[in-house]
């Protein structure tokens, strides 16, 4: 991050704008908006700074000459918008000497701070910087803001701003403060005032606030269970998001990238609790013990599982767990790897031409044991996604090859599926143990069987599939 983002109060102080042309007249409107008492100078103003002096706005003062050095001195901020060199230098020394903040349009080494776009839904406003790098794409990102972000939410922020005193005289708890502004605005009482119904959402409120009053002592906990995908963070879902900004403590698997845990609040308690084969830094049960604790504490857990937490991720026994202490849970779904990573590689787990089913297994079992229904598994037309298999792919390819299944088969491995670092490595049955060890590929990758896998040289450029990152190799039967 270049710059530091702040908000700055500029009620009833001065802010000088220099210069008569369209930028001008926008940081003109943009300080008088926020209750500046604004100096606007030049000698020779264009039609859109003058629009504005004529309109007469109270706080403008307007006056047809260059700026002086006292001008600059008496100023929190100054903004040079002449588009004239010896000018703007002038005023940027000026303010130099007096320390008064100072933005020079388009002259990145000659501004203090940057002006971003913003979306007013005042009283919230969200400013969108760049850096000055590519001021097109903050425009570009404020459009898609402004079309999510309807201006009721303006007024929503105004109506429950003023329970504010209301709600810390009957809530001491910080923490149980927050929960119940969560609760407000994205329940019942932000749902009726969104719609229309200012009267229920009030008496909602003072219901919701007798019972948190009558509950003192109490605060209620709860877990939620979210897959978080298989590690791009594009994939995740508006739900899981929420959720993620809700927590007060996470707990979370080796296979969440810190792209996705920057997302979770800034504030809460992060604790891993990753395992790799043989190397657990917490047993399962202690896990779910763990969760129950915390939300006996009162907290709001958030378990962020790689994929989705019930395709292999174990959580059925942690909700199992969860139930029984009577926690109450939220599962939200993620994209499972084998979707995930398929789609990456551009290789369609089902093809009408190839595979009418979809097979998902893990080889690794119950204590590490692979154990796995061999007669399920050969069964002709289908796709096998194999979990966490990398380790027992020798096992694996041996027990096709016993089975009876052609060694000329079709096997992709995609380390790091829908990561930048992404790697997908093509092959069949009889040569994709030696290529996997020749090219040393890792956990966590998913293994594809079946002839799906001949689709990836056709469909992944056409569909737009994440291209291997540079150093990666791709190998298929053709050029091996």
């Amino acid at each position: 991050m270049d710059n530091l983002p702040i908000f700055l109060t500029v009620a009833g102080r001065r802010v000088l704008v220099d210069g008569g042309g369209s930028v001008a007249a926008r940081r003109v409107e943009r300080a008088l908006s926020a209750g500046a008492h604004v100096l606007s100078l030049d000698p020779d103003p264009g039609e859109d700074l003058m629009g504005i002096v004529e309109a007469a706005p109270a706080g403008l003062s307007f006056e047809r000459r260059l700026p002086r050095e006292e001008d600059v001195a008496e100023s929190l901020v100054v903004y040079g918008a002449s588009e004239e060199e010896d000018r703007d230098e002038r005023l940027y020394q000026w303010s130099r000497t007096h320390k008064v903040l100072c933005n020079i349009a388009d002259v990145t080494d000659k501004c203090d701070f940057v002006t971003p776009s913003i979306v007013d839904r005042s009283p919230v406003v969200v400013a969108i910087s760049t850096g000055g790098a590519a001021p097109v794409i903050a425009r570009t990102l404020r459009a898609r803001i402004e079309t999510m972000l309807p201006p009721v939410y303006g007024r929503l922020t105004a109506f429950v701003g003023g329970f504010r005193d209301r709600i810390a005289e009957v809530i001491d708890s910080g923490r149980e403060r927050r929960h119940f502004w969560e609760r407000m605005i994205d329940g019942p009482v932000g749902d009726l005032y969104l719609a229309g119904d200012s009267e229920g959402a009030v008496k909602r409120f003072e219901a919701d606030l007798q019972q948190v009053a009558e509950q003192r002592g109490r605060p209620p906990g709860e877990v939620y269970l979210v897959g978080a995908g298989p590690g791009d963070p594009d994939l995740l879902t508006f739900r899981a998001l929420r959720l993620m900004q809700r927590a007060d403590v996470v707990l979370y698997d080796r296979l969440i990238g810190d792209e996705i845990l920057s997302l979770v609040r800034r504030d809460a308690e992060r604790i891993y609790v990753g395992k790799l084969p043989k190397e657990h830094v917490m047993e399962q049960g202690d896990i779910s013990a763990l969760m129950v604790k915390l939300a006996r504490e009162g907290n709001r857990v958030l378990r962020l599982k790689g994929g989705d937490p019930f395709i292999f991720g174990r959580g059925g026994e942690e909700m199992e767990a969860l139930v029984a202490a009577g926690i109450p849970v939220r599962i939200v779904p993620g994209i499972t790897a084998s979707a995930g990573c398929g789609a990456y590689a551009g290789i369609p787990l089902t093809h009408r031409d190839h595979a009418q089913s979809c097979l998902f297994v893990t080889a690794h079992g119950k204590d590490g044991v692979l154990d796995l229904d061999w007669e399920v598994l050969v069964r002709p037309a289908q796709t096998v996604a194999v979990y966490m298999g990398l380790s027992n792919l020798d096992t694996l390819v041996e027990g096709f090859r016993r089975h009876g299944v052609a060694m000329e088969t079709d096997v992709a491995v995609i380390e790091n599926g829908t990561r930048p670092e992404q790697r997908v490595l093509t092959g069949t049955l009889g040569d994709i143990a030696e290529k996997v060890a020749r090219e040393g590929f890792r956990s966590p990758s998913m293994i594809l069987i079946g002839s799906v896998v001949r689709l990836r040289s056709l469909l992944a450029p056409a569909a737009g599939a994440r291209e291997d990152a540079p150093h990666a190799m791709s190998l298929s039967p053709e050029n091996a």
